[in-house]
């Protein structure tokens, strides 16, 4: 069931108003990046001489072109990790346009969401950037202990995080934050294993562009379909 929620909103890539959130995310995240490798490049040519001297070899020149080049390699394999941060943060910035183009298409009698204000959406966004960040960074002391499980632990870390995130948020424009906060702990296994749907796509270069988006799509529709089972 969880499955068939990603792929309604895998469905409305092609509508116009979610195409146009779904670029423009594209766009910022892409811009992100390329802000993020530009310090990085600078910081490698600040840092490396344009020649070194090996024993035996003599003077080799270069060095901080191979850097350079090497560099895009490794920032795409960042972006595995910096894209939770952007999907977390980009949730609060398009959470409305995205729930209102799938509610619009999909839930068409529903009245209007009187829930939550577009301030304390934002706030509540940025305390969960906080929290996402945080213990990403503690995540990293653990990588190296986890061996080929690596992907495993992320996944399921991001996608607890990231399922709590995304249904909050949803959740709070419908119902007050005392129930959104009920329901979620109510269905937590759903809530999980939803979010890890979302975390593995972001492992994926390029393919986690577009993940802030459809995890918000995802979670609209397990909201609904969790408040239409009375659940």
């Amino acid at each position: 069931m969880i499955l068939g929620d990603f792929l309604k909103a895998l469905g409305q890539l092609g509508d116009p108003r979610f195409r146009r959130v779904t670029l423009i995310g594209v766009a910022l995240a892409l811009a992100l990046l390329a802000a993020i490798y530009a310090v990085f490049v600078l910081g490698i040519e600040y840092l490396t001489p344009e020649s070194i001297d090996l024993p035996w070899i003599g003077p080799v020149t270069g060095v901080d072109t191979l850097l350079d080049v090497t560099s895009f390699f490794l920032m795409i394999g960042l972006s595995v990790f910096l894209m939770v941060p952007v999907a977390s943060a980009f949730t609060g910035i398009f959470l409305e346009d995205i729930v209102r183009s799938v509610e619009d298409r999909h839930y068409p009698a529903l009245p209007p969401a009187t829930g939550a204000s577009m301030g304390d959406t934002l706030r509540d966004t940025v305390n969960f950037l906080g929290l996402i960040i945080g213990v990403n960074v503690l995540a990293l002391f653990i990588y190296p202990f986890a061996g080929p499980a690596i992907p495993l632990v992320f996944w399921a870390i991001n996608g607890f995080l990231l399922g709590r995130e995304y249904f909050t948020l949803v959740a709070l424009r419908r119902i007050g934050r005392t129930e959104a906060k009920a329901m979620r702990r109510r269905n937590r296994a759903a809530i999980w294993a939803a979010g890890t749907l979302m975390a593995a796509p972001l492992s994926i270069p390029f393919v986690n562009l577009i993940v802030p988006v459809l995890g918000v799509a995802t979670f609209t529709h397990l909201f609904h379909r969790l408040a239409a089972a009375g659940r």
